[in-house]
């Protein structure tokens, strides 16, 4: 027999799923600048929030969306490496893989970029751009100078200022996209749905207003904390469960869960 707390678990994973993308009022907002910025001609977008906001997500989801509309690229794992991400970029430019031993001088994509004005627009997704050394954001701010290439940045909420609040990039910034954390409201749609869309109506009927009310209450509405949380609760209940505890499967679904949950998690400090 399925266990639904099985199933629940895996659902709240904290791994990026495009195809299950939860539309919520502020990442619906901030999905649609994305989409707007593509079209216009903006040198550099920034889109930060905190860690757990969804960042990575709306990169990841406006990639799949658009990769075979437009000119439109992912590099989602930050490098510190200058070579590693010239090989990258020399495969956006040309769709090649740099040839081995080649030394190709950074000069050589500038002089590209001004090149190739008018003719192309490519819109490169920098995910976690707190990660690179600043020589390589001053590269990426040269770039964008071009007038070809344009780049949306996302950063964490906590290091914008120390990484980006120097003149030659706030000037630059043509658009602030800001994710924030999920009101109560948007909270309780977020779990709600999650586990609708995995089949499990019943489970998600036997959460209540004092079930959503403490899971804000825990995480905040940061959807990175919620994953970890609801994760953690199922698997205490699938452990009940296993081991024949009736009241794991009782109506409501048992708040004790979400209070184990959240002191093994270290939300609540015992």
């Amino acid at each position: 027999m399925r266990s639904q707390f099985s199933e629940a678990k895996k659902t709240f994973i904290d791994e990026i799923r495009v195809d299950e993308f939860i539309e919520l009022e502020n990442s619906v907002w901030a999905y649609r600048q994305l989409e707007d910025s593509l079209d216009e001609s903006l040198k550099m977008v920034l889109l930060f929030g905190k860690p757990g906001t969804g960042k990575t997500m709306l990169l990841h989801r406006i990639y799949n969306k658009k990769k075979y509309q437009k000119d439109i690229h992912l590099i989602d794992t930050p490098t510190g490496n200058r070579l590693e991400f010239y090989e990258k970029l020399f495969f956006i430019f040309t769709g090649k893989k740099m040839p081995p031993n080649s030394k190709i001088h950074f000069e050589t994509f500038v002089e590209y970029g001004k090149r190739i004005k008018g003719e192309r627009e490519i819109s490169i997704l920098l995910d976690e751009a707190q990660m690179y050394p600043k020589q390589m954001l001053e590269e990426i701010r040269i770039l964008c100078d071009t007038g070809s290439i344009k780049f949306f940045i996302s950063v964490h909420k906590t290091d914008n200022e120390d990484i980006l609040a120097k003149e030659h990039f706030t000037t630059r910034i043509w658009r602030t996209i800001e994710l924030r954390n999920a009101d109560s409201k948007e909270t309780k749609t977020y779990v709600y749905k999650r586990l609708l869309n995995c089949g499990l109506t019943e489970l998600a009927n036997r959460f209540n207003d004092r079930h959503f009310k403490l899971i804000y209450q825990l995480t905040d509405g940061n959807l990175r904390e919620c994953n970890k949380l609801l994760y953690t609760a199922f698997e205490i209940g699938e452990f009940y469960e296993k081991n024949g505890v009736s009241n794991a499967t009782l109506e409501p679904f048992p708040i004790k869960f979400l209070e184990m949950s959240a002191i093994k998690t270290g939300m609540i400090n015992v």
